[in-house]
C-alpha cells in the first residue's frame, strides 16, 4: 500500500483534499460556512448547505385570511349566537312568570281568602239576587223610557192610563155606573131590626170585605148610590132616609165584589146577620154573576179642598 493509505488506518482509500485557496497575502478563506476538513468524520456524509433563498414551510405560519364581507359565518360563531339567544329567552320567561305571580298575589283579597266556604256561598247568593233585582229595575226603566220616547205611542199609553184611573175614581165617587159579579142582600122585618144603624153596619162590613160599588133601593124601586159620604137616618113609619132621600122597606143592597168574601163577612158570629135576626128581622143574600149598579151620585162640589201639586 501507498503511504497515504497507511495514514488513515483503514482499508479504504482517503481522497486527497484539494488545497484551499487563500486570500491575498496568504490569508485563509473568509467564508464562515466552509467546514474544517479536520472536523469531518471519515464516515459522515457531507450534507449540502441549506438554501437561504427558500425557507421551509414549517418555520413560518401562514396567517389566516380574514373572511370577506359576503362570506358565511363560521359554525363556531353561530353556536355562540344561538347560546346567547337561548339565555335571553330563558331570562325573559322567568321575568314574565315573576310578574304574573306578583299580580296574582296583589289581586288576592286576604279577607275573602280567610272566609269560610259557607260564608262565600252566602255572599255569592246575595250578589246573584242583587244582580237579578237590578236587572229587573233596569228593564223596567228602559221600557218606560222607550214608551216615553216613542212619540204617539207614549201619548196613547199615557191617555189610556189616565182614562183607566178616571174610570176607577168615577166608580168610587159614584159618578159612573158599574157592572160585575157580586151579591144581592135583602133586609126585611120590623123597623127596629132594619134600622139605620144596622144598615150602616152592613155597608161597613161589605166595604171591609172588598166591595167596590153598591147601591140601596127601597120597595118602590127608588135607589141611592152608596159612596163614602153617604149617610143613613131613621125616618117615620119604619122608613129610611139615605142622603136625604126617603126609602121604604124592605131594603135591598146591590153590591159588586167577591161574593164568597162578602157573604162570609156578613155571617160572622155576632155580625150584621146575627144582630138583625136577634131583633126579629131577616137577612138573605144571593150570589149574582152580573150585578148592575146603575144609580149615579151627583158630583160633590168642593169649596175648600184643593189637590196638592
Amino acid at each position: 500500500m501507498s503511504e497515504e493509505h497507511r495514514e488513515t488506518g483503514t482499508g479504504w482509500p482517503r481522497p486527497v483534499e484539494p488545497e484551499r485557496p487563500s486570500g491575498p497575502a496568504g490569508e485563509p478563506d473568509p467564508r464562515p460556512d466552509a467546514p474544517d476538513p479536520d472536523e469531518l468524520s471519515p464516515l459522515a456524509p457531507v450534507e449540502p448547505a441549506p438554501d437561504e433563498s427558500s425557507e421551509p414551510a414549517e418555520r413560518e405560519a401562514v396567517p389566516e385570511s380574514e373572511p370577506e364581507p359576503g362570506a358565511v359565518a363560521q359554525p363556531s360563531r353561530s353556536r355562540r349566537f344561538s347560546s346567547a339567544g337561548l339565555m335571553i329567552a330563558v331570562l325573559l320567561a322567568l321575568l314574565g312568570f315573576t310578574l304574573v305571580v306578583q299580580l296574582k298575589t296583589t289581586s288576592t283579597d286576604p279577607t275573602l281568602a280567610a272566609t269560610r266556604e259557607e260564608d262565600l256561598v252566602r255572599i255569592s247568593s246575595d250578589l246573584d239576587s242583587r244582580e237579578r233585582r237590578l236587572r229587573q229595575d233596569i228593564e223596567a226603566l228602559e221600557e218606560s223610557q222607550r214608551q216615553l220616547r216613542s212619540g204617539e205611542q207614549g201619548r196613547q199609553a199615557a191617555l189610556e192610563e189616565a182614562t183607566r184611573r178616571a174610570d176607577e175614581l168615577g166608580i168610587l165617587a159614584g159618578t159612573l155606573p158599574a157592572v160585575g159579579p157580586g151579591l144581592e142582600v135583602r133586609f126585611s122585618g120590623p123597623a127596629k131590626a132594619v134600622s139605620s144603624t144596622r144598615i150602616l153596619d152592613a155597608v161597613q162590613e161589605l166595604r171591609g170585605a172588598g166591595a167596590e160599588a153598591m147601591q140601596i133601593q127601597g120597595a118602590d124601586g127608588s135607589a141611592v148610590r152608596v159612596i163614602a159620604s153617604t149617610y143613613f137616618v131613621d125616618g117615620a113609619d119604619g122608613a129610611l132616609v139615605v142622603d136625604g132621600r126617603r126609602l121604604t122597606g124592605p131594603f135591598t143592597i146591590m153590591v159588586i165584589g167577591d161574593p164568597a168574601t162578602m157573604r162570609t163577612a156578613l155571617n160572622i158570629p155576632g155580625g150584621v146577620v146575627a144582630s138583625v135576626r136577634d131583633a126579629g128581622g131577616n137577612v138573605t143574600s144571593e150570589d149574582r154573576e152580573v150585578v148592575e149598579v146603575s144609580q149615579l151620585h151627583a158630583p160633590i162640589k168642593l169649596d175648600h179642598a184643593r189637590p196638592v201639586s
